[in-house]
């Protein structure tokens, strides 16, 4: 899709409003707290604007057997491109906005009453760009960074000597198998591992896991921080389940030592 198809006329407008180098008298919008901002302002960095990319996506059909425990690709393929367009539209709005990158990403999917195959994939987070102008803190090919974490943990990883570099997920869409009658009447009333269920579960999972930890691996990462693993049914059928694993990808700022990592603090709140 060419890059004018991507971002429609109205988000065009939007960004061209936003504060920036060349034009200061514009203002800039984000969904920090007042904690994350200011945090953000101290790591050296000011935002620039929210970042949107969406992506209305019918999903296809397969088939699995009753008694099958079994990945259904096309589904898992479809969750995972789904949600990388919006990304990917998400990431756009950066770039042209001049931002570095984008902290405290969102990614949401919510199903649309039109078509029970139909589903929006919605990704927002803030752009940010570094207050002097540091051009060491780009994603993979120059791109902007893309990172789950919060203003507050965006603050922390650096002043621990790391950067975030790319928002990495994986996506598992797997059918488990059914019991039959007999499997069903033999466990009644007594304590027992189910163990197919067991074992189809752990694999969807490792499944997922292994995919987000080989984008990180593509991505050239020392590590993955802030990894979640999200179970849902998006209301298929019974019996089917994804995994969705995400994370963010980091790298050592370069001349950073392990030593410069600063002690841990506790800090008592006042509120009630």
């Amino acid at each position: 899709m060419a890059e004018e198809q991507s971002i429609p006329q109205h988000a065009l407008a939007r960004l061209q409003g936003l504060r920036s180098q060349g034009h200061p008298d514009g203002v800039f919008t984000s969904d920090f707290s007042v904690n994350e901002f200011l945090l953000v302002r101290k790591a050296g960095f000011e935002p620039v604007g929210l970042c949107v990319g969406s992506c209305i996506y019918h999903l296809g059909f397969q088939f699995a057997g009753w008694g099958s425990n079994v990945e259904l690709e096309q589904l898992s393929l479809a969750m995972y491109e789904a949600r990388a367009l919006a990304m990917e539209r998400m990431r756009l709005e950066a770039a042209n906005m001049g931002a570095d990158g984008i902290v405290g990403v969102r990614l949401t999917v919510k199903r649309l009453e039109w078509d029970s195959k139909i589903l929006e994939f919605v990704a927002i987070g803030t752009g940010i760009v570094h207050a002097k102008g540091h051009q060491g803190f780009k994603g993979p090919n120059g791109q902007p960074f893309t990172s789950a974490l919060s203003g507050q943990d965006f603050w922390t990883l650096l002043s621990a000597g790391y950067r975030p570099l790319e928002m990495v997920m994986g996506s598992c869409v797997y059918h488990v198998a059914r019991r039959g009658p007999l499997a069903t009447l033999g466990s009644v009333g007594q304590n027992v591992e189910l163990g197919n269920f067991s074992l189809a579960l752990y694999e969807a999972r490792e499944i997922a896991m292994e995919r987000m930890q080989l984008e990180a691996s593509k991505a050239g990462a020392e590590g993955v921080v802030g990894a979640d693993l999200h179970e849902g049914s998006h209301n298929w059928s019974s019996h089917v389940i994804e995994f969705f694993a995400i994370g963010t990808a980091v790298l050592p700022i370069e001349g950073h030592e392990a030593d410069d990592i600063p002690d841990p603090k506790l800090v008592l709140s006042v509120n009630s």
